[in-house]
C-alpha cells in the first residue's frame, strides 16, 4: 500500500497529487510504458508504411514487367499476337482446361482465340477474343486490365485502318468524344491511399490509454487500494479527475510519438509514383492533435468508465476489448457510404475528427465552422462521459472488489 493510499490528501493538491501519483506509478509499468510509447505510435506508422510501400512497388512492377499468358488458338491472330507481344505481353503455350487452370490459379488470365476469328476478320466483320480470368483473385487485375488495353488499343488502330482503306476519316468511328478534366491534385488524391489514418490515430490514442485507464479502476478494485483512497477526506470528482489526467496524458503522448513517426516513415512512403502527394510534417501534426484533443478526454472518460464495471483487470480488458470496435464505425460508414462532408457531421465525436484529417490530407484544410463543429461536438460528449463516470466514483461499491 503506497503512501498516497495511508495518509489523507491534502484538500488544495488533491487533483495534482493523484495525477503525479498515477503517472510516476504507470512509468514504472513496463506493459502500460510498451503499450503506451511503441506497441501503437511506433509499429503503427511502420507497418502502414511497410505495407502501403509494398503493395505501390509490387503492382508497378507488375505493369512494368513481361507479363506471361497463355494464348489458345495464338495461330488463327497473328498480328494480334505481335501487337501483345511489343505491349510486354509473352505468349505461353496454350493449356487444356483453361477455366480450371484459373480457378486453381495456375495462371491469372488466359487468351482464348477462336478458330473462326481469320474468316470473320477477312469479311471485315467485328471478332471476339476471350479473357478467362477470375475477379475474386485480386492478384490478377493488374494483368487483366493490361492485356484489356492492349487488345482495345489494337482494335481501335485496326478500326481506323479499315476506313482509311475505304477512303473514310477515322474520326467517323467516334462521332463524339469525351475530354476528361480532372480537377484532383496531387495531394488530394492521396486521400484514395490514407483514407484509413484517421482511424489509425484513434487506435493510437486508445491503445495509449487503455491500460492505464484498467489499472486505474479494475485493477486498484482487484487489489483492494481504491478503498483506502476514498477513504481519505477528498471529494471523488478530484481523485476521478486526477486519475483521467494521468490517462490523457498517456494518450497525449501516445498521439505526439504516432505524429512524430509518421512525419518520419512518410517520407518513405512512393506517392510520387502514383501521382500522389502528402504532407505529414508539423503543420499537419498540430492541426491532427488539436483535433483531437477533446477526443481524448472523450475516449478516456468512456475506458475509465467501462473499466470501472469489470470486477477484474481481465474482465476489464474483455470489455475494452469490444469498446476499441467503436472508432472505427466511421471509417467503415464513409467506405459504404461516401457521401459529401456536411457542417453537422464534424459536430459527431468520431466522425468529425475523421472528416477533419482527411482535409489535411487533402491539403485543403478544417474550415473555421467545421473545426469549432468538431471541438464543441465532441467537447460536449466528454463532459457527459466525464460526469457520469464521476457519479459512478460516488458509489461505495465501486470500491469493493468480488
Amino acid at each position: 500500500m503506497n503512501k498516497m493510499e495511508t495518509h489523507p490528501l491534502r484538500r488544495s493538491r488533491a487533483f495534482l497529487t493523484v495525477f503525479l501519483k498515477e503517472v510516476r506509478e504507470n512509468l514504472r509499468d513496463r506493459r502500460t510504458l510498451i503499450s503506451a510509447f511503441l506497441t501503437g505510435p511506433l509499429l503503427t506508422p511502420l507497418l502502414f508504411t511497410m505495407l502501403i510501400s509494398f503493395t505501390v512497388n509490387r503492382e508497378l512492377d507488375k505493369a512494368e514487367q513481361p507479363l506471361k499468358v497463355p494464348v489458345i488458338g495464338a495461330q488463327y491472330a497473328p498480328n494480334l499476337v505481335g501487337a501483345l507481344k511489343a505491349g510486354g505481353v509473352l505468349p505461353q503455350p496454350a493449356l487444356a482446361n483453361p477455366e480450371q487452370a484459373v480457378r486453381d490459379q495456375q495462371a491469372d488470365l488466359v487468351l482464348r482465340i477462336s478458330a473462326g476469328y481469320p474468316k470473320a476478320w477477312r469479311k471485315g466483320e467485328p471478332v471476339q477474343v476471350e479473357l478467362i480470368y477470375d475477379s475474386s483473385q485480386r492478384d490478377s487485375g493488374t494483368s487483366v486490365d493490361r492485356v484489356t488495353k492492349l487488345v482495345e488499343n489494337y482494335s481501335r488502330q485496326q478500326g481506323a485502318m479499315r476506313l482509311v482503306a475505304r477512303g473514310l476519316s477515322p474520326a467517323l468511328a467516334s462521332p463524339v468524344m469525351v475530354a476528361k478534366r480532372d480537377q484532383a491534385t496531387a495531394q488530394s488524391r492521396a486521400v484514395l491511399m490514407f483514407n484509413m489514418l484517421p482511424y489509425l490515430f484513434v487506435l493510437t490514442i486508445f491503445i495509449g490509454g487503455m491500460y492505464l485507464a484498467i489499472d486505474l479502476t479494475a485493477g486498484e478494485r482487484e487489489r483492494q487500494s481504491l478503498e483506502p483512497l476514498f477513504a481519505n477526506p477528498v471529494p471523488r470528482w478530484k481523485v476521478f479527475l486526477g486519475k483521467l489526467a494521468a490517462i490523457c496524458a498517456f494518450s497525449t503522448a501516445s498521439l505526439v510519438i504516432c505524429l512524430v513517426a509518421f512525419s518520419v516513415v512518410g517520407r518513405f512512403i512512393p506517392t510520387d509514383k502514383l501521382g500522389m502527394e502528402v504532407h505529414l510534417g508539423p503543420s499537419f501534426a498540430l492541426h491532427v492533435l488539436l483535433l483531437q484533443l477533446p477526443l481524448i478526454v472523450l475516449l478516456g472518460a468512456l475506458q475509465s468508465l467501462v473499466a470501472a464495471f469489470a470486477k477484474s483487470y481481465r474482465e476489464a480488458q474483455t470489455y475494452l476489448s469490444l469498446l476499441m470496435m467503436v472508432p472505427i464505425l466511421p471509417s467503415i460508414f464513409l467506405m459504404v457510404m461516401p457521401i459529401k462532408p456536411q457542417h453537422w457531421m464534424y459536430a459527431v465525436p468520431l466522425l468529425g475528427q475523421h472528416l477533419g484529417i482527411l482535409d489535411l490530407v487533402r491539403g485543403e484544410g478544417v474550415g473555421a465552422i467545421p473545426l469549432a463543429l468538431c471541438l464543441a461536438g465532441t467537447s460536449l460528449a466528454a463532459l457527459i462521459a466525464a460526469l457520469v463516470t464521476m457519479q459512478l466514483y460516488r458509489s461505495e461499491r465501486l470500491a469493493i472488489s468480488g
